[in-house]
């Protein structure tokens, strides 16, 4: 059996435990939870299947190598130090993508040209010759992590981030990630064991998300590409059966998805990215406005939705949010409602009161994911019944 070795998957604040929990399931060993990230072990095949199958992983990231660094000479001797031509010839081509949380370097941009040259200048005093960068396809991607004075190089496993699942073709202004939509649908307990609801789905990336979950599809079986379909290693054989295993997992959805949106544009894009997916026999996409519509299934119903916001919503902003919890209120009993909001201002005006809020950044916006239990009858009936 090929030897397991230490991986890091990185995520977005808050979502660290869901990805934990991922992780176990999938059977990753010695999980250790970080602030957006989760490291943990697994072989090869493992690799494969956490970046197929993951739904809250935006990157996984290989450790290779680690030193000790504060100034650049330490820096170009550590990067230099390691034998890159395991990974790289001098015909080949690489990136370096930098972070930099140090008072020894500022300048991610600056590190990651250093890196380059200790590369470069090694590859030409054992061969003569040199790999060159290529920042949109390149055969290695390499990601050099500074944290203070610690140095961590990594091989990017994943190549462009897991968030571009390969369904979305079409996007309206501002699309959710589709890390987040998955993340916001397990952090509300969604687990396709009811009917789901999106009352302004724009594109649809959270109906398919959410369509995903409930068939237990892998987040990331239409995707194109990873970056360790290039390195020198890869077995074509093995991830063929990695992918074969995590297809007979995917089970039956015997409950509805459904998708509103008024917008007749946003709907056509829906619908092309649910059959994108392969997921038109699961969800339904009509044009509505969600306030002018009533919960149409009987039993629970699940409901999350990203409602939009920015400039358009200035005027209207207390008049919206108003009318979301009216239609909630009164039209939906029985629903278990979520919804994001970077509006931290504008929940105020929902009128009920959120039985939980969650912390979250929508981008570089800090949001919450907020819960609004609608019961049937009273809420005080609830706990006499």
């Amino acid at each position: 059996m090929e030897n397991n070795f230490r991986m890091v998957a990185k995520t977005f604040f808050g979502f660290e435990e869901i990805l934990a929990k991922e992780l176990l399931t999938l059977g990753a060993q010695d999980i250790v939870k970080g602030t957006r990230v989760v490291s943990f072990k697994g072989d090869k095949g493992f690799m494969y299947k956490a970046n197929i199958a993951l739904r809250t992983a935006l990157k996984i990231l290989k450790p290779i190598h680690s030193f000790r660094a504060t100034n650049d000479d330490a820096l170009y001797r550590g990067v230099y130090a390691l034998d890159w031509s395991q990974f790289l010839s001098s015909g080949s081509t690489f990136v370096i993508d930098a972070t930099v949380h140090s008072d020894h370097f500022r300048h991610s941009q600056f590190v990651a040209q250093k890196a380059k040259d200790a590369i470069v200048d090694q590859f030409r005093k054992n061969t003569g010759m040199r790999p060159s960068i290529d920042k949109d396809h390149p055969d290695l991607r390499i990601n050099l992590h500074i944290d203070r004075e610690n140095v961590t190089v990594s091989l990017d496993t994943s190549g462009a981030s897991l968030h571009h699942r390969g369904y979305r073709t079409a996007t309206n202004i501002a699309p959710i990630n589709e890390v987040l939509a998955a993340g916001m649908l397990l952090l509300s307990g969604w687990n396709g064991q009811g009917d789901f609801l999106d009352p302004m789905c724009g594109s649809g990336t959270i109906l398919a998300e959410a369509a995903m979950i409930a068939c237990n599809v892998p987040a990331n079986i239409n995707r194109k590409e990873f970056a360790f379909e290039k390195w020198n290693d890869w077995d074509n054989d093995l991830f063929d059966l990695i992918t074969e295993s995590l297809l007979k997992r995917v089970r039956e959805f015997h409950y509805t998805i459904t998708g509103y949106d008024k917008a007749p544009s946003a709907v056509m894009k829906a619908k092309d990215n649910i059959k994108n997916a392969n997921l038109e026999d699961y969800v339904t996409i009509s044009e509505r406005n969600f306030f002018d519509t009533q919960k149409e299934t009987r039993g629970p119903l699940h409901m999350l939705f990203n409602p939009p916001y920015g400039e358009r919503l200035d005027i209207e902003m207390e008049r919206f949010y108003r009318e979301i919890g009216d239609t909630l209120k009164n039209s939906y009993p029985g629903t278990d409602a979520w919804f994001i909001t970077a509006n931290l201002e504008a929940l105020k005006y929902v009128g009920l009161r959120p039985s939980r809020k969650i912390k979250l950044f929508n981008g570089s916006l800090e949001a919450r994911l907020v819960e609004f239990e609608m019961y049937e009858g009273s809420k005080r009936g609830k706990f006499q019944g």
